[in-house]
């Protein structure tokens, strides 16, 4: 049967029983949990009980609502083992005796929203590299593939004589196949190496994974759930790592080679690749795939991963609606370009879209896109096409949003140009450790263009053209979150101000090493909300109330 631990200020954690089919929690004597404070409506909310033995939280409109892992609870929600409620300022911990008992008997994994089962590259043993070496070298002898004329086969004609030229090779073998490999497994991998993209196939197919490093043919790292670790695959060698970059980065007109030793690229379901070869790598080519999924998350994904609240959801959309400049900053994987994605899809169907990338990522549900990808140099160093000449081209589009993947350089002065010659409502990403930081980098980006301009007149520049910041980060348990969303009001001397409208506060750890905290309005209100009420459009101001957690800190900051 499953229970709660209840921790109110002052007192000691108690635990009580969930009994019959609904429990119910508020300040009136009748309810199953009866918790005395202020912050607690008479009836709060109502745990139920399914049919199918789960159990739902549902909040029974209270006056400073329901949270469960720090999201208001807006509809019925499933409650799993270890869930956080926060009911004013009781933290109650949902505990499920019959879900602990099937964690210890399953695959452990850090995410519920994620698959469970145990991927098939992680069970099976790779075939060793000298009997794939073998195998190589007679697949090349048996269908002469040097010669073979594949312009007039379609792939799967070429995978299929691939395929039964290696089961042929592998029936023949007189070695015994070492302990976990099957024939099929090496059959498949021999395959994959020929003709695909060897390892990485059984990896990009994994949905926990979100990126993929290869150090060098036999060492190659995964992100799952944002922890790093180790695989036990292997490519044959590193001529073998070097020519599955080169078949992923000639559909796209890319090369790498000793002159050209780096490269960005894209995969067919457009994630992003990164590699670096010798002289340049001393471990031998590198090569990094940061993954994206073939459905592209939307706001509901990133609302029920904890990244922001709904309040916050629901603001930014109104601020895309209504125009606003947005910057999204962040440090490297914390979720900018995913974020962007996300927040584009709220620019209105009936405009013009103007995307600008180094290598194409975004992915908008919009039909008017016009997706724009800067070139790289040829073999002699000529022809490159960097975003900067694309984004000054793009404003002879008649674009109504221009959306710059990531400001890097010179590009930055004539995105913020854009922004204040009629191109409002534009959005782009920056690498940055703070709100106020990726100010400090704009200006320095700014100053890459090759325009001499006082510091001032820079940040000037900036508080003029950017209206919001959106701050996300990756945290120490792998979660990604929005941690700021701060208006910049303009210049005080030399110092830009921001105003925050909304945070996340941590508070600490749980058992699993996972970060506690809230997301909260400050109750500050943005500047366009006044202009938009001139214009007698409605604005929903409970957009900009603070959370019951974070008004109960302000009246605790206030006694102090």
């Amino acid at each position: 049967m499953p229970y709660l631990i209840i921790k109110e200020p002052g007192t000691k954690p108690q635990s009580i029983k969930i009994e019959g089919e609904n429990f119910t929690i508020g300040k009136q004597g009748a309810n199953d949990l009866k918790l005395e404070e202020k912050l607690v409506s008479r009836r709060h909310c109502t745990i139920q009980k399914e049919g199918n033995g789960r159990y739902l939280i549902v909040d029974e409109k209270s006056r400073n609502g329901t949270y469960v892992n720090g999201n208001r609870v807006e509809a019925p929600l499933v409650l799993r083992d270890g869930m956080i409620i926060q009911v004013g300022r009781a933290q109650i911990v949902f505990k499920d005796e019959q879900s602990q008992k099937k964690q210890a008997t399953g695959p452990k994994t850090s995410s519920p929203a994620r698959n469970k089962t145990v991927p098939k590259w992680r069970k099976k043993k790779p075939a060793p590299v000298d009997l794939k070496r073998q195998i190589h070298k007679e697949l090349l002898e048996k269908l002469d593939l040097k010669y073979e004329d594949f312009d007039r086969q379609t792939d799967e004609e070429i995978r299929s004589k691939t395929v039964k030229g290696i089961r042929e090779i592998v029936n023949g073998l007189e070695a015994e196949l070492p302990a976990g490999t099957t024939k099929e497994d090496i059959i498949k991998e021999i395959a994959d190496e020929a003709l695909s993209l060897g390892p990485l196939e059984d990896l990009l197919e994994d949905e926990e994974i979100d990126e993929i490093m290869v150090n060098g043919w036999n060492s190659v790292y995964v992100e799952r759930f944002g922890k790093i670790e180790k695989t036990n695959l292997r490519f044959t060698d590193n001529r073998h790592v070097i020519n599955i970059i080169r078949r992923i980065v000639a559909p796209i007109g890319r090369r790498i080679d000793e002159s050209s030793p780096m490269v960005d690229a894209r995969l067919r379901d457009g994630s992003r690749v990164n590699a670096i070869i010798s002289p340049l790598s001393i471990t031998g080519p590198t090569l990094t795939i940061r993954k994206f999924a073939a459905d592209p998350f939307k706001v509901s994904d990133l609302v029920s991963f904890g990244t922001l609240t709904k309040q916050m959801a629901d603001f930014l959309a109104m601020a895309v609606k209504y125009r606003q400049n947005i910057l999204i900053s962040g440090g490297t994987g914390s979720g900018k370009t995913t974020l962007l994605n996300v927040v584009s899809g709220f620019i209105p169907r009936g405009e013009r879209i103007v995307t600008i990338e180094d290598a194409a990522e975004l992915s908008l549900p919009q039909g008017h896109v016009v997706s724009l990808e800067a070139k790289p140099p040829n073999i002699r160093g000529e022809g490159a096409i960097p975003i900067r000449k694309l984004l000054i081209n793009s404003l002879r589009m008649r674009p109504d949003r221009i959306v710059v993947g990531e400001c890097r350089g010179g590009e930055s002065l004539d995105m913020l140009q854009a922004m204040n010659t009629g191109h409002d409502g534009s959005l782009t990403t920056l690498h940055a450790n703070s709100p106020r930081d990726s100010i400090s980098r704009l200006i320095t980006l700014v100053l890459m263009a090759g325009v001499e301009l006082p510091s001032k007149a820079i940040k000037e520049q900036i508080a003029s053209a950017i209206d919001l910041i959106v701050h996300t980060a990756r945290l120490s348990d792998g979660s990604r979150r929005i941690l700021n969303i701060d208006e910049i009001v303009g210049i005080e001397g030399d110092v830009a101000t921001l105003q925050p409208l909304y945070l996340f506060r941590q508070q600490g750890f749980d058992e699993e090493g996972k970060v506690n905290g809230y997301f909260s309005a400050t109750g500050a209100t943005p500047g366009f909300v006044s202009e938009l009420q001139e214009r007698h459009i409605d604005v929903n101001h409970q957009l900009f109330e603070p959370s019951g957690q974070e008004q109960e800190r302000m009246k605790e900051k206030r006694r102090k």
